[in-house]
């Protein structure tokens, strides 16, 4: 079994990396850090690790041979992903023709949409809502609807069961996009809650179109369940979404797929992705997701997630214990942590501008939770080396939340 190294910083300086050359360059990306601080990048949601080697080994043996036309996905690339959803999300009944190709998942969330649903109509989504969501949903016309996410005694983000009846009967809203495992908030969600929210959708009639990216990227020992799998209303209602980019570190390769099985439904996503976009697999993409669903990228896979539990484990220590004022949900999953600093800024008169540019002024490079729908928190990226994480969180102790 090979050993892989999670420790050693990667440089990624100059090498197509959003998360460390746009720093500095405006829009949502941080300000440059003062003199005599390093950037730590905590915004862009992709990880600074090196991906499993079988990924690079398949692309490379690919890159050998000096022909690059048209193609078709091959039996080896669906057998990959049935075997991958069968070890890792007890999927069994999975088969090829329930699978296709999406250039992101973005963009199939949306083909799935104009399915169920026209410009001006509204949509159910969960709020914090990934800025994703936001974007193409609004830009391609729908009007979201939020049922906002409430904390529990505990701090546990908890689905409002009644509010999102109510604003499915009040809004007439026939089509809800989910998301399993929670971005930004990173609750893993259990059967029993998955099951509850299923039954208020099909009560009401809803479709439900679920991003589940996140699914192997599970911390503490946490369980996912695929929303389909809850009752066989789901399985012929939910229309699931994955990729390998945010377990693997992809993203650049481009390449997810869609779970429906639901014939006539996936017929009509599949026209819509192919008269509406140019949906076309990379021959790379192709090779690089046999690759990571592999043995070798089990294995790193396993290795990985004992390295994102400690980060996260450190960073709630933090600041359950030295930054009063703040607290955070103890991410179940993701790589991603949603600081609530609503307390920490009355308490200080500071916006959350403020508070925002503090962070990056001394190389804290994390994101603005508006972008999430929360006008008082941030989201932090804790997929960097274990020293990298615990450097952004003494600089937030010494410089920010107690300076």
């Amino acid at each position: 079994m090979k050993k892989y190294d999670f420790e050693t910083l990667l440089d990624r300086r100059g090498h197509d990396a959003l998360a460390v050359d746009a720093i500095g360059m405006g829009g949502f990306a941080p300000d440059k850090a003062k003199e005599g601080f390093d950037t730590i990048p905590m915004w862009v949601a992709d990880m600074n690790f090196p991906t499993a080697s079988s990924i690079q080994d398949a692309i490379i043996a690919r890159a050998k041979h000096p022909a690059f036309g048209y193609f078709l996905p091959s039996d080896e690339y669906f057998d990959a992903i049935i075997n991958w959803h069968k070890e890792h999300k007890g999927v069994a009944d999975l088969k090829k023709e329930d699978i296709g190709y999406e250039n992101g998942v973005l963009g199939g969330v949306v083909s799935a949409l104009k399915v169920f649903a026209s410009a001006g109509d509204p949509v159910l989504l969960h709020s914090p809502t990934y800025m994703g969501f936001t974007h193409a949903l609004e830009d391609n016309g729908f009007h979201i609807v939020h049922s906002p996410l409430k904390r529990d005694a505990a701090g546990t983000w908890r689905m409002d069961y009644e509010d999102m009846e109510r604003k499915i009967q009040e809004n007439h809203i026939h089509v809800a996009v989910f998301c399993n495992p929670h971005n930004p908030c990173g609750r893993v969600w259990t059967k029993e809650e998955i099951a509850q929210a299923m039954a208020v959708y099909e009560r009401n009639h809803v479709w439900v179109i679920s991003d589940e990216i996140w699914s192997d990227l599970l911390l503490n020992g946490h369980q996912y369940t695929p929303a389909q799998s809850v009752s066989a209303w789901a399985h012929d209602h939910v229309l699931a979404f994955y990729a390998p980019s945010k377990t693997f570190n992809l993203a650049g390769l481009i390449g997810s797929y869609h779970v429906i099985y639901n014939q006539p439904i996936r017929e009509r996503v599949e026209a819509i992705g192919a008269k509406t976009i140019y949906n076309s697999m990379n021959v790379f993409s192709e090779h690089a997701l046999i690759g990571a669903y592999s043995p070798e990228g089990s294995n790193w896979l396993g290795q990985l997630l004992p390295v994102l539990s400690a980060n996260v484990n450190l960073a709630c220590d933090y600041i359950d214990h030295k930054f009063a004022g703040v607290t955070a949900f103890k991410a179940e999953g993701t790589y991603m942590l949603f600081l609530d600093c609503s307390k920490w800024l009355q308490e200080r008169g500071l916006s959350q501008q403020e508070l925002l540019k503090k962070g990056w002024d001394y190389g804290i490079g994390w994101q603005d939770g508006r972008l999430f729908q929360d006008a008082s928190s941030l989201r932090v990226n804790l997929a960097s080396p274990h020293s990298q994480i615990k450097k952004a969180f003494e600089r937030m102790d010494k410089y920010v939340f107690n300076a």
